[in-house]
């Protein structure tokens, strides 16, 4: 087979939740190769691991990774357990904000990238319908590709960059839905919730967005089927 009929390959970011799950099935519909990366980064839960492990192996990955980055060992965030997680709406920036994690994240990335000849590094931030992230706008993806390029061996000897692709960015989370449901995601794979657990909490933050989007669209969130349904197993993740 020719190089260039190869399929391009692509680093995602995938949380195991329902922007990164449909971004993980958008690109697969245009025919990437994915190369799934996660992080073990000291959350409350690996509830969302589970569900990035499931997604990986639904759509076939080329490869998944799970990166462990222990950023509970500074705190500074109620979702590696400084304080709690909290029920209601807060003002500013939630308490919930990992510090810069995106710019972490997206930089292990890169040189996940980097070092397989990627052809990009794929990220579902909305700036949309989010928490308010500093990280999760577009002011800042703007900033860290120009930083990502001069740090890359590829783009200084060839001038070829990793684009960063987030198509997501000024997308509401109704709309990624319904495009998930067009492209046949099944969201009953992917898990939102802060606290973790059998059953999303539908208190945190991330549960009330998720509510929001499934309401507008007017289709029933499968995570919240009736008990009597049958469930995934809350056990450890693959190390």
């Amino acid at each position: 087979m020719d190089s260039n009929t190869l399929p391009r390959r692509a680093v995602i970011l995938l949380s195991g939740g329902l922007d990164s799950t449909t971004l993980a099935y958008l690109l697969h519909t245009y025919g990437f190769q994915l190369y799934g990366l996660s992080f073990r980064y000291g959350q409350r839960h690996e509830r969302e691991l589970l569900a990035a492990q499931a997604v990986a192996q639904r759509l076939s990955f080329a490869e998944h990774r799970i990166v462990t980055l222990d950023l509970a060992q500074w705190g500074g965030s109620s979702l590696v357990g400084a304080g709690e997680i909290p029920s209601q709406p807060t003002s500013g920036i939630p308490s919930t904000y990992v510090p810069v994690r995106n710019l972490i994240f997206l930089a292990v990335a890169h040189a996940y990238a980097e070092a397989i000849d990627a052809d990009a590094v794929a990220i579902a931030v909305s700036q949309v319908d989010y928490s308010g992230y500093p990280d999760c706008r577009g002011e800042f993806l703007a900033a860290y590709q120009q930083a990502a390029d001069l740090a890359s061996r590829r783009f200084v000897e060839t001038g070829r960059r990793i684009p960063v692709l987030a198509p997501f960015l000024d997308v509401p989370k109704s709309a990624i839905i319904r495009l998930g449901l067009r492209l046949g995601v099944d969201y009953s794979l992917t898990w939102s919730c802060y606290r973790g657990g059998e059953w999303p909490c539908q208190e945190c933050d991330s549960c009330r967005l998720r509510a929001r989007a499934f309401a507008e669209v007017g289709v029933p969130d499968p995570l919240l089927a009736p008990p009597a349904a049958p469930r995934g197993t809350t056990g450890a993740v693959d190390r």
